[in-house]
């Protein structure tokens, strides 16, 4: 490996180390806490976004159902081709954007208008469409992502990830979730031999 390789491997942890810092600045309390609130009353949650945000968006679903918070995610190409039937009233849908104006993703809000679902926006765009079509609007912030041409979805999907974590954790506290319910539902892999030899 060259010299200018390593130099941005070592700069890409500060990169979204920083990121991640600053990110908590933008960190709203009351804010967060509808969006805890509309998760853990939710009967459905659904989550959909494009490109490194869909990434992020399918993790979170995986996410919320290891806590037994019913998810999953929507593709944007299916969405308007009958997916959304899986919400109903009183669910919540989450959208990621980094600029909020993902023009896949807009038939989906008026569909969650007009079924009465709950819409949470994730963006970095405050001022966006989807983020004034929403409910609850949660800041992303990202400072720049970590390769030289500053393109590539990399510290916006570390930023757009910590706050689902943040969420999850949050979820864990709000609905009183158990590590023994997550012995159940995940007996696979390393992580079910240490829950399940615990009991």
């Amino acid at each position: 490996m060259n010299k200018e390789a390593l130099k941005a491997a070592r700069e890409a942890y500060e990169i979204e180390a920083e990121c991640i810092r600053q990110e908590l600045e933008y960190f709203d309390d009351a804010e967060f806490a509808k969006a805890v609130d509309a998760l853990a009353k939710a009967p459905r949650i659904g989550t959909s976004g494009c490109g490194h945000s869909g990434i992020a968006c399918r993790h979170f679903s995986h996410l919320l159902c290891c806590i037994e918070r019913p998810s999953r995610f929507i593709s944007p190409a299916e969405a308007v081709h009958g997916a959304t039937g899986f919400l109903q009233e009183g669910d919540v849908m989450v959208f990621a954007s980094r600029g909020g104006k993902t023009k896949e993703l807009l038939p989906i809000l008026d569909i969650c208008k007009k079924k009465g679902v709950t819409v949470i926006t994730v963006t970095e765009n405050t001022e966006s469409p989807l983020a004034t079509g929403a409910d609850i609007v949660l800041k992303q912030h990202v400072n720049r992502e970590t390769d030289k041409y500053n393109s590539q979805g990399t510290t916006s999907t570390t930023a757009l990830c910590v706050i689902f974590h943040a969420l999850q954790a949050a979820l864990i506290e709000e609905t009183g979730y158990k590590n023994e319910q997550f012995a159940v539902i995940h007996p696979g892999g390393a992580v079910g031999e240490r829950l399940n030899s615990e009991k």
